[in-house]
């Protein structure tokens, strides 16, 4: 595996925190009985793969910035720099003992997404990417689907779960989407969502509301396999706004329209 100093430093930080997260995993699942419940479990998990990554990446890297889902933002000495991260994507997953959760590690540089992991511990594939290098699953080089036609298709997605305010929303594109296409499906992690289109065993994703650091590796990689990406609406930057569509080539546009009711 050929990489960057930096690229190495994320794929060392992710595997050891999905050691950790795996550990936690079973017991996770030996909690699905007790009346208690594995909430605080999973919380204490979380924040524990959390201060693993920020100890390794910070430790070799003090300078940069920092945004991580436990943790919150910093900025760092050098501005042009900045890990994004989430140590689990997929928490309700893992708490459900449901075998589908990553690691996700970002590092920006001057705006732009320059290195990428998204490290699926339970199934131990290592999604990663740099810009301008390709994109690879483990050892093997990663390409988006070659299908051309929506009624071949299947996409991912994230159905809003408790009050948020895009449900309505998201229920149109169920709508407008089903009838063209071979299938929808929801996972509940949106890093693997994206790393499972830039392997093309999705055709394509969309969702709204979600945090950089649900996104910010998963951007990177469907890219450098030969993905588009944008957000929802023009002129919008899906870091920021959150909502983010993919597709390949071929499908993307008509993908697209049907998304945004043209």
């Amino acid at each position: 595996m050929q990489g960057s100093a930096n690229l190495n430093l994320m794929i060392k930080a992710a595997r050891k925190a999905g050691r950790s997260l795996v550990k936690d995993f079973r017991e996770v699942e030996n909690l699905q009985v007790s009346t208690k419940g594995p909430g605080d479990f999973v919380s204490r998990a979380d924040r524990e793969a959390e201060r693993i990554i920020k100890e390794e990446l910070m430790g070799a890297r003090p300078t940069y910035g920092w945004l991580g889902e436990e943790t919150g933002g910093t900025d760092g000495a050098d501005p042009t720099r900045r890990w994004i991260v989430d140590p689990l994507d997929g928490t309700t997953n893992f708490l459900h003992g449901m075998p589908h959760w990553a690691v996700s590690i970002a590092l920006e540089h001057k705006g732009d997404i320059v290195s990428a992991v998204v490290y699926d511990a339970a199934k131990d594939e290592l999604f990663w990417a740099e810009k301008g290098a390709g994109a690879w699953m483990n050892d093997r080089r990663m390409r988006v689907s070659g299908r051309r036609e929506m009624h071949d298709a299947v996409f991912a997605t994230g159905v809003p779960f408790g009050a948020k305010n895009t449900l309505p929303a998201m229920l149109q594109d169920l709508a407008r989407l089903m009838p063209a296409c071979a299938g929808v499906r929801r996972w509940g992690a949106a890093s693997l969502d994206l790393a499972y289109v830039a392997a093309g065993r999705y055709d394509g994703y969309w969702e709204r509301e979600l945090k950089a650091w649900d996104i910010a590796a998963g951007i990177l990689l469907v890219r450098e396999a030969g993905g588009f990406v944008s957000a929802i609406r023009d002129g919008d930057d899906p870091l920021e706004k959150g909502a983010i569509i993919c597709a390949n080539e071929p499908l993307f546009e008509p993908f697209r329209k049907i998304i945004r009711g043209e």
